[in-house]
């Protein structure tokens, strides 16, 4: 490819620095991308590219060589740099030459398609991106329609949300409405039944409930659990019982347990025949 090559001062490359390191508002939701991995996955997300930068001496395969054309067509901007430049703004050891500036897609609240049997994930004061990344990857196993954000303690743009959730950030609508308040009010409005996910004392294992068409679960920050304003709205809260030595499991690892319940739940999965093991 035919492509102007460009150093650290060019405007393009600053304004990747800039959102790597969160270093100036980020009003159009960008992100950065690293690597053959995560270029076939915008390619296969349609993601909107805006700047892609290519070094092909860094390229350690043929693929990396083919995507790179496919990815450049795509782009808005593109540019070459040379493997001082890339190795200047990768975290990546090797990132196969590639690394891209990309659009998160934007999705309206009044206006976000759901059906009959919507099933939301509201993630309240998730401040671990990992986390928050492999929510999204989860919601989209189980054919989730959306993640609600509220208290908002990451960004969607951190790296580790793209590849914590396997590139779903792109397919997974994403609401960020801000206070529980505007939420639940949200919620209400669109007939989901709402529980919190808690491990409180009072709180009705999971496997006891029969879960609405549409539902909603709730989950809270890694250290103190989802935020008092959510109980203010007396709504049925839900656990995963405990039956070793932890007191708790993982945010990701709960929110998985659940939604696949309810899931289950509405599309009325059949359990299996139990079979007795056969030794010999």
């Amino acid at each position: 490819m035919d492509l102007q090559q460009i150093g650290l001062q060019h405007p393009r490359i600053r304004q990747l620095r800039n959102v790597r390191d969160n270093g100036a508002p980020n009003h159009k939701g960008l992100f950065v991308a690293e690597g053959l991995w995560a270029h076939n996955v915008l390619l296969e997300q349609n993601a909107s590219i805006e700047v892609f930068l290519w070094c092909p001496e860094a390229a350690y395969s043929d693929e990396a060589q083919v995507r790179s054309k496919q990815v450049a067509a795509r782009a808005a901007y593109r540019y070459r740099v040379s493997p001082r430049v890339l190795a200047r703004l990768a975290e990546r050891d090797r990132p196969d030459g590639m690394i891209s500036l990309v659009s998160l897609p934007c999705w309206d609240s009044d206006s976000l398609p759901l059906d009959r049997q919507a099933l939301v994930l509201v993630a309240d004061a998730i401040e671990i991106p990992g986390n928050l990344g492999t929510l999204l990857r989860t919601l989209d196993a189980c054919g989730g329609d959306g993640l609600v954000l509220t208290n908002r303690r990451t960004r969607l743009s951190h790296p580790k949300v793209f590849r914590g959730s396997r590139g779903m950030v792109l397919r997974v609508p994403v609401l960020d409405l801000g206070e529980p308040d505007r939420a639940a009010a949200w919620l209400r409005e669109r007939r989901f039944g709402v529980y919190l996910a808690t491990p409180g004392a009072d709180a009705v294992p999971y496997h006891d409930v029969r879960f609405p068409a549409r539902t909603a679960v709730v989950v809270g920050n890694e250290r103190y659990g989802i935020s008092p304003a959510w109980f203010a709205h007396g709504l049925p809260a839900i656990t995963v019982p405990m039956l070793g030595a932890a007191d708790s499991l993982n945010v990701s690892v709960s929110a998985s347990i659940l939604l696949y319940a309810a899931r289950a739940s509405v599309a009325g999965w059949a359990t299996p025949p139990r079979r007795a093991a056969v030794i010999g």
